[in-house]
């Protein structure tokens, strides 16, 4: 079949999903018509109403879908972000106009800057596409942090290339159908009623349909516009800038999740700016091999049925199939980022636009003070439950023993063991030695649902290492005490604590002879005694 027929085939699946709709609100004004006229009594009008009210809650719907299916084009949601005029920032404007020129195609009227791994154009259409309208071009802040000058100008060559026909304008037509068919699904979200939910699945059913239906000519036209690309920067540019986009995309989400939320469970922020502008620290210090590594840790994102886009091995299959043309990439040429004026200025300014009123009201540390506090708070996360534990074996163990008498002790002298009169470290090593710990601490250690009615070496195999992180939390609290842990934001690994090295070589080892089967706690109270002070 030829991409026009697919084409064309898609444009009377799209036809066929307006009509659905009026069939629907043709059928509830039948069955309403047929309510008043032959039901309707004085015994049946609660019943009725009732009907009625049904009908009706289903028809908004059916009618928002419609209304949202005739607007949708190829309009999309406006990208939230930093709008940047030509005055502010001309060198990424003349790269833009450049990309649009050499495409042959206009310019966008409007620049956002987002701070998000991708990049797109939306265009405020009519009619599915049929009437142009302005267009706005959105630009992920860690692509230009992460991608080089041409690899950026091939971001923006694909993009523009959607708006250049090398496809039937049938298949134009499709491409912005699929974003009208989804923009009509949205509407039925929320439904509550039986009936709202059965006329949305319908739709969603239909809405599968479609897009399968038409997922070879959107792809077609992904292809089309890595083709228009190539043209421009090089199927070799190409080629790299799509494998570029891959690892920035694993180790964006890596750094999201590790770094720039890293002070949110205790109430934090990194400096104004950092949000975004950290993961151009993380880029750096990695390193190629290092970026590598993080997109390969990551689980492989699976094909997606409807996404229109191929998956990324195809996509650089067309373009090795290319004749070399235009230069080769080079790795070594400016970074994008390097276009930004004031680039310190423009990553607070996205800031302020993108982060939720909640997150913004929070105060700001400095990466370590950042990093230092997560930590802490992390390690007496880890160590409250072995805490509690010891403290509750210890009041049902006899009074005797080295625990006891040191709790007795500190309770005469009027201090708290720990935080909220929990044990300290010492008073957990103590319990150890008086042989609490398999014999009393371990079975009061929470356990797993699985784990609940072990006993034993079988209930050790799944208490043992809560009780390693509790002690180890507890370790890492008296060295932060002491003033011998550092926060570590070297950015070549995740944020933590850098310890005095005879802790890095010999801590574990001397926690894993503490918790033995025959607990000795001799190697940990011998490093307690070594390490010097701050």
């Amino acid at each position: 079949m030829t991409a026009s027929l697919r084409a064309a085939r898609a444009l009377a699946l799209l036809g066929g999903f307006y009509l659905m709709g009026l069939a629907l609100l043709a059928g509830l004004a039948v069955a309403d018509w047929l309510l008043v006229t032959v039901l309707f009594t004085a015994s049946t009008a609660y019943l009725v109403g009732v009907a009625l009210t049904a009908s009706v809650m289903v028809a908004i719907p059916i009618l928002r879908g419609m209304v949202a299916f005739l607007t949708a084009g190829l309009r999309r949601r406006e990208p939230g972000g930093l709008v940047v005029g030509e005055q502010e920032q001309p060198e990424l404007w003349a790269l833009v106009r450049r990309a649009a020129g050499e495409a042959g195609t206009l310019a966008p009227a409007t620049l956002v800057l987002t701070g998000e791994v991708n990049a797109g154009v939306s265009e405020r259409a009519r009619m599915l596409g049929l009437l142009a309208g302005p267009r706005t071009l959105a630009v992920g802040v860690p692509l230009l942090a992460g991608m080089t000058v041409p690899q950026i100008r091939g971001v923006l060559a694909h993009e523009f290339g959607h708006f250049v026909h090398h496809d039937t304008r049938l298949a134009v037509v499709t491409m912005r159908g699929r974003g009208a068919v989804a923009t009509t699904v949205e509407a039925f979200h929320g439904g509550t009623s039986r009936a709202q939910a059965l006329v949305g699945s319908l739709y969603v059913r239909y809405a599968r349909f479609f897009l399968r239906a038409s997922q070879g000519v959107a792809r077609r036209q992904e292809l089309a516009a890595d083709r228009a690309a190539a043209r421009q920067v090089g199927p070799a540019t190409m080629a790299a800038m799509l494998r570029r986009l891959g690892v920035l995309v694993a180790a964006h989400g890596y750094y999201t999740e590790t770094w720039a939320a890293a002070g949110v469970p205790v109430g934090v922020l990194p400096p104004a700016g950092e949000v975004h502008g950290g993961f151009r620290r993380l880029l750096a210090a990695r390193g190629p091999d290092g970026l590598a590594a993080l997109a390969g840790d990551r689980p492989a994102r699976k094909d997606d049925p409807y996404d229109s886009h191929p998956p990324q091995r195809e996509r650089l299959a067309a373009l090795e199939a290319l004749p070399p043309a235009g230069p080769e990439d080079d790795p070594d040429a400016a970074p994008a980022l390097a276009l930004l004026r004031d680039e310190d200025a423009v990553l607070a300014a996205l800031e302020e636009l993108t982060l939720p009123d909640a997150a913004k009201a929070l105060p700001r540390l400095a990466w370590p003070e950042l990093v230092l506090r997560r930590a802490v708070a992390d390690a007496e996360g880890w160590a409250a439950p072995l805490r509690k534990a010891v403290e509750r074996a210890r009041r049902m163990a006899p009074a005797t023993g080295r625990a006891t008498a040191a709790a007795s002790e500190r309770e005469a002298e009027g201090e708290d063991a720990g935080p909220g009169g929990l044990p300290d470290l010492a008073a957990v090593l103590d319990a150890i030695d008086d042989g609490l710990l398999w014999m009393a601490v371990a079975d009061r250690m929470p356990k797993p649902p699985q784990a609940a009615r072990l006993t034993g070496a079988s209930a050790r195999k799944f208490v043992r290492p809560r009780i390693w992180d509790g002690v180890a939390g507890l370790l890492l609290l008296h060295l932060v005490g002491r003033g011998l842990a550092k926060p570590d934001t070297s950015w070549s690994a995740g944020p933590g604590l850098v310890l005095p090295e005879v802790w890095e070589k010999g801590m574990d080892a001397a926690v894993d002879a503490a918790l033995a089967d025959a607990p000795d706690t001799a190697p940990l109270r011998t490093l307690l005694a070594a390490a010097p002070d701050a």
